[in-house]
């Protein structure tokens, strides 16, 4: 079940554009125009946009009363009253897309024009932020900053109070929740910082150390090079890698698997939804933990991007010990945009008859528009035997998404085994499965979720899965694999069942 978390936003951003100088009449000629938007084609693709939401969006209104929402769509609409580059149209309607707080429903960044900026030698702002217990902490960008170490508390940025501050570059994320929005700054707050204020050469910052003493530094902003400089000076500290396949045996009859993302990531892979290599690894890697007597295994699905269940259903099934489904099906709103998505995808695939598309084809075909379906989800039986017997445990941090979420959540809604860890932020049951319209004048693509895709225990509730054993991932972070470390001592003090 492929997916994502983007993000977005919303101001006026003038974009570096090249001019190339032949001879000096070339060097006084004006440049270039930048193509606009006129404020009626705005408005009018913003009213396809809230249209096109109203009729696709599985419940636009999950998160926001529509009240509110319409409030919202007419003050922007007013505000469309001057031309618009591309760049400023796709942040601003992203800005009301985001406002809905679903995380599946979004129109991606402007990512070529980010690029461009960088490559143009533009700065972005140096330091990556982590909010956790009402505050924000820094956790890394420190290298070169005298007095500021990983771990101290940001207490303001240019005279505004952290958290409000950081409030600005969260209006641009489609999340279903603040922690879910808090968890994708920690990696995008430079592009969404340039998104909200365009280039800034330095941010007046404040902060703490852990006794309370405060102090304020003048934080420059940083091109592509000061940002490796940064990299290269900072002090060494333990960092996962989220593309890595692991099986090793640990001690005390502990095997251990970091079974990577759910879909095919080598680089010689020919398509990335083919799970025959991921297969061949998953197999051997449970016939060598029991060749080896393995009593306990650890899934390490901390940083995991996810994927789609073809790949770890198979996982699943070596230690599952009756029938399982991550779901019991999509409750799926059919529309005109849904009906048009999935024909473009059944064409790409040559009509096959015995695709998914192919049957939700034939699905949408018995319902109008605005009918809800139920679109059953098959369920896996276990391996036959020999399977994995021993206890099973689940390692997720707030990183952890996508699928990954689900296979936490058949873990523990089955009984399968314990989830240690901390609460993902990508929710159990959400609203997914996307597809997108594209808006008529600017091209604009926006994507929604069709569907309400609930968790097996059907609890429909918004929030991540939350972990048996909690571990909290701390601050600053060491050299060492600490939470690793406190998970196999919580494995082996023998108290927590792993069924």
């Amino acid at each position: 079940m492929p997916s994502s978390l983007p993000l977005r936003a919303c101001l006026c951003i003038l974009l570096p554009f090249a001019t190339a100088c032949s001879d000096a009449a070339d060097a006084t000629a004006a440049p270039p125009a930048v193509e606009t938007f006129a404020p009626d084609t705005l408005r009018a693709d913003f009213d396809a946009l809230y249209a096109g939401l109203r009729a696709a969006h599985y419940d636009l209104y999950a998160r926001r009363d529509r009240d509110d929402y319409d409030a919202r769509f007419r003050a922007m609409r007013a505000g469309f009253d001057r031309p618009l580059t591309p760049v400023q149209a796709r942040v601003a309607f992203q800005r009301f897309v985001a406002y809905g707080n679903v995380a599946h429903a979004r129109i991606d960044p402007p990512m070529d024009a980010w690029e461009a900026f960088r490559d143009g030698g533009g700065k972005a702002f140096p330091l990556r932020v982590r909010v956790e217990g009402g505050a924000a902490w820094v956790i890394d960008g420190t290298a070169g900053l005298p007095g500021l170490t990983p771990g101290d508390r940001l207490e303001a940025v240019d005279g505004m109070p952290a958290l409000d501050w950081l409030a600005r570059m969260r209006a641009h994320v489609s999340a279903d929740n603040d922690y879910m929005a808090w968890a994708q700054l920690e990696s995008r707050l430079p592009l969404l910082v340039w998104l909200e204020l365009g280039e800034v050469e330095r941010f007046h910052a404040s902060f703490s150390k852990p006794d309370g003493r405060r102090f304020a530094l003048d934080v420059p902003a940083r091109d592509r090079a000061a940002f490796r400089a940064a990299e290269e000076a900072a002090p060494a500290r333990f960092e996962l890698d989220w593309n890595t396949r692991e099986a090793r045996m640990l001690d005390d009859g502990i095997a251990y698997l970091r079974p990577g993302p759910f879909y095919d990531n080598r680089p010689e892979a020919d398509h990335p939804w083919d799970p025959a290599a991921f297969r061949r690894f998953i197999d051997a890697a449970f016939e060598d933990f029991r060749a080896r007597g393995a009593t306990r295994l650890l899934i390490d699905l901390r940083d995991n991007p996810g994927g789609d269940n073809s790949f770890s259903d198979h996982m699943i099934a070596w230690f599952a010990d009756r029938p399982f489904r991550f779901s019991e099906g999509f409750e799926i709103r059919v529309s005109g945009a849904t009906v048009a998505a999935n024909q473009r995808r059944l064409d790409a695939q040559g009509g096959d008859a015995d695709s998914v598309s192919a049957q939700l084809a034939a699905a949408y075909a018995g319902h109008a528009p605005g009918d809800i379906m139920t679109f059953p989800i098959a369920e896996t039986a276990p391996r036959p035997a020999p399977r994995f017997e021993g206890a099973v445990y689940a390692l997720v941090n707030r990183h952890s998404y996508s699928n990954t979420v689900l296979v936490a959540a058949v873990l523990q809604d089955y009984g399968f085994g314990t989830v240690l860890g901390e609460e993902t932020a990508d929710l159990a049951s959400t609203y997914g499965a996307m597809e997108a319209f594209t808006l008529p004048r600017t091209g604009i693509e926006v994507g929604y979720p069709k569907a309400r895709i609930l968790r097996p225990n059907g609890d429909p509730r918004p929030h991540g899965v939350v972990p048996d054993i909690a571990i909290p991932t701390p601050l600053p972070i060491g050299t060492e694999d600490s939470v690793l470390a406190r998970a196999l001592e919580a494995i082996g003090e023998g108290g927590i069942p792993g069924r």
